[in-house]
């Protein structure tokens, strides 16, 4: 445990539902002139959209739309910023999965500047420093995964043979505020919050035994994880109150965004850059379908080289948390991996071929899959036991 820690900066939070409706006035106060990003269709396609059209419009406000498909693209933000800089916007409203907030969060760091998101993306281009500044952001979120309305990074995308996943991070570009409305996930549809779901869990877990990680991050991580154990299956299998299931995950996620920004992941989210830049497979797919395998493997590599880990104790520590039971160590580590194997298999989350993975691709996904959420990794694993988890889901 790092017993000395900081904290970075995070946005404002309203939590809960209705809290939807406070975001004209809270746009206000930046100026009369808002930019809106958000996804192809679904949010257009909801009453919300409407409500927020009469709200700007009741607090005298003027709009124009971003439209984002799939993930974002360096090339969608650059468009963006040379469309709408110098038309006097105020601010900006990301409304969305994590592709649109993303894509809000990098395009409202470079409005004003105006310069090319790739200047910056880590380990692509030039890496220049960010000077800002960056316009005011508000994200607001409509499902219940990446906790991109609490972090610090914009997640772009370059698919294809030489294709990335890498981030424009900086702190300047956290959102002023996080609107985390759980009504906003009503019509999230069961794939989507299966895979979400399960990126939001692993986010929590990785940052829970992160080598980073420090009592405040474990305090939030814990309460994530809770949340997660009593939402995302009775939600998913229609058990029990959607609302209530909707209200756990929406904040397990916003935890999740947290706890990722402050201590950083491991080795699911290592092998998401490479496999989301090779391959048409959703980040939250990524997640779920690699945690069971990548525990496994972070559990034994663990036993073998560093038995005396603390991590070892902390993944004991979920799994008591999951099985509900006061369980030994190595019964709660047991109990943890079997949960996580039972979780794949009851949401259905697809297996990497549905992708067009093969074997004879690890070699290169592998080579690329050392950027910094590996480096938080509990264990450094090798190049066999990093295959090994991608083996898993063939």
């Amino acid at each position: 445990m790092n017993t000395a820690f900081s904290i970075a900066r995070m946005p404002r939070i309203e939590f809960g539902p209705g809290v939807f409706a406070k975001v004209p006035g809270l746009l206000t106060p930046y100026g009369a002139h808002t930019l809106i990003v958000t996804g192809a269709r679904s949010f257009q396609d909801s009453p919300y959209w409407q409500r927020l059209q009469d709200g700007l419009r009741t607090n005298g406000m003027a709009w124009a739309v971003v439209h984002v498909k799939g993930e974002p693209s360096p090339d969608l933000v650059d468009a963006a910023v040379a469309a709408y800089r110098g038309q006097g916007f105020n601010s900006v409203l990301g409304i969305g999965g994590g592709s649109a907030l993303d894509a809000a969060k990098a395009i409202a760091g470079l409005l004003l500047p105006g310069n090319s998101v790739r200047d910056h993306l880590e380990g692509v281009g030039p890496e220049l420093p960010y000077r800002g500044p960056a316009t005011p952001f508000i994200a607001v979120p409509t499902t219940a995964g990446t906790g991109s309305e609490a972090t610090r990074n914009a997640v772009l995308s370059e698919h294809g043979e030489h294709g990335f996943k890498k981030s424009f991070r900086d702190e300047r570009l956290v959102a002023e505020y996080a609107i985390v409305d759980p009504d906003l996930l009503a019509t999230c549809p069961p794939g989507v919050l299966a895979a979400n779901g399960m990126d939001a869990f692993t986010q929590l877990l990785e940052s829970y035994v992160s080598l980073k990680a420090n009592p405040f991050t474990d305090a939030l991580a814990l309460s994530g994880l809770e949340a997660v154990r009593d939402g995302l299956l009775p939600w998913y299998e229609g058990t029990e109150d959607p609302a209530a299931c909707r209200s756990r995950m929406a904040y397990a996620a916003l935890l999740s965004g947290i706890t990722l920004a402050q201590v950083g992941l491991g080795s699911v989210h290592g092998l998401a850059s490479p496999l989301g830049a090779f391959f048409p497979i959703p980040h939250g797919v990524v997640c779920g379908t690699l945690v069971a395998a990548a525990t496994r493997v972070n559990v034994e590599a663990l036993h073998r080289r560093a038995p005396e880990h603390p991590a070892l104790a902390k993944y004991a520590e979920v799994g008591r948390l999951l099985a509900r039971q006061a369980l030994p160590d190595a019964e709660a580590i047991n109990a943890l991996l079997e949960t996580l194997e039972d979780w794949t298999r009851r949401l259905d989350l697809p297996r990497l071929p549905a992708y067009g993975v093969t074997e004879g691709d690890f070699g290169r996904i592998v080579a690329h899959s050392r950027g910094s959420s590996m480096k938080t990794n509990p264990i450094v694993l090798t190049d066999a036991e990093v295959a090994e988890v991608l083996a898993a889901r063939l």
